[in-house]
């Protein structure tokens, strides 16, 4: 059966674990050739291996160590799924940390940490991907995971709201200015989500059930439906979308609020 990624080339970063590895896995399931990046998790890439080639053995996919942060790496990312699986339509940007201080504690250390994973990491990336593609004059897809923090508050979270702000604009100026060459430029916007990165809150109810009593559907989202909503972005569906955040959160935005 046919898949609609037949054909097509995804690059998913931070795709070792959690939403990342949904993204990889559905992508692959319907037909992208798959290139996974990690930069420390080798295990957790070897685990979406396993996934992708369980749902389909005859899958392609290569995997690439990258440090988003590194543009040399980033190149290197965007030249292997060149190199070894003749193109790239499909940008992912997904590699995201958060750091929780109070504003007056942060250190410049954890500013760049958090800044240049989840904002300087996309905007490099994007860049390698628009170049190949450019020269190549082939349209393409960018989809950055970015989070219901780009539009609402968190506090003692500064640096990852200021990133995910960041990556918002970054967004819309890139759809206009990329849209003459047929690539797309969209945000998925999560609030909570079952990942690893929210174990503690998951194993805290005293934190977990105000939280819950915010969004109204009244439970957290999974990484898979994360995946389906940037399944059909990347998808010949979506062609005529670009320049927009499309949040999955339950209703959370439209009725958070301090407790």
């Amino acid at each position: 059966m046919a898949g609609r990624f037949d054909g097509k080339v995804a690059v998913v970063t931070g795709s070792s674990s959690g939403i990342g590895q949904a993204i990889a896995v559905r992508l692959a399931s319907e037909g992208a050739a798959v290139v996974i990046d990690y930069r420390s998790r080798d295990q957790g890439a070897a685990d979406t291996e396993n996934m992708i080639k369980s749902r389909d053995p005859q899958a392609k996919f290569i995997t690439v160590m990258a440090d988003v942060t590194k543009i040399a790496d980033t190149n290197n990312l965007i030249d292997q799924a060149w190199s070894q699986l003749g193109g790239c339509d499909i940008l992912i940007n997904n590699a995201g940390v958060e750091k929780g201080a109070n504003f007056w504690d942060i250190t410049e250390q954890d500013y760049d940490m958090v800044l240049n994973v989840d904002l300087k990491g996309a905007f490099f990336l994007t860049q390698a991907f628009v170049r190949r593609l450019r020269d190549a004059k082939k349209p393409g897809r960018v989809i950055n995971i970015s989070s219901v923090h780009e539009d609402m508050v968190f506090p003692h979270f500064p640096t990852y709201c200021a990133a995910k702000g960041g990556l918002r604009m970054l967004m819309r100026d890139l759809a206009v200015e990329l849209g003459p060459l047929g690539i797309t430029v969209n945000n998925v916007a999560p609030g909570a989500i079952i990942t690893p990165i929210n174990k503690s809150l998951l194993e805290d109810k005293s934190k977990l059930d105000p939280l819950l009593r915010n969004i109204p559907l009244g439970r957290l989202g999974t990484s898979d439906e994360v995946a389906g909503l940037v399944a059909w972005l990347a998808s010949d569906e979506a062609a005529y979308v670009t320049g927009s955040t499309y949040f999955i959160d339950g209703g959370l935005i439209r009725n958070y609020h301090e407790q």
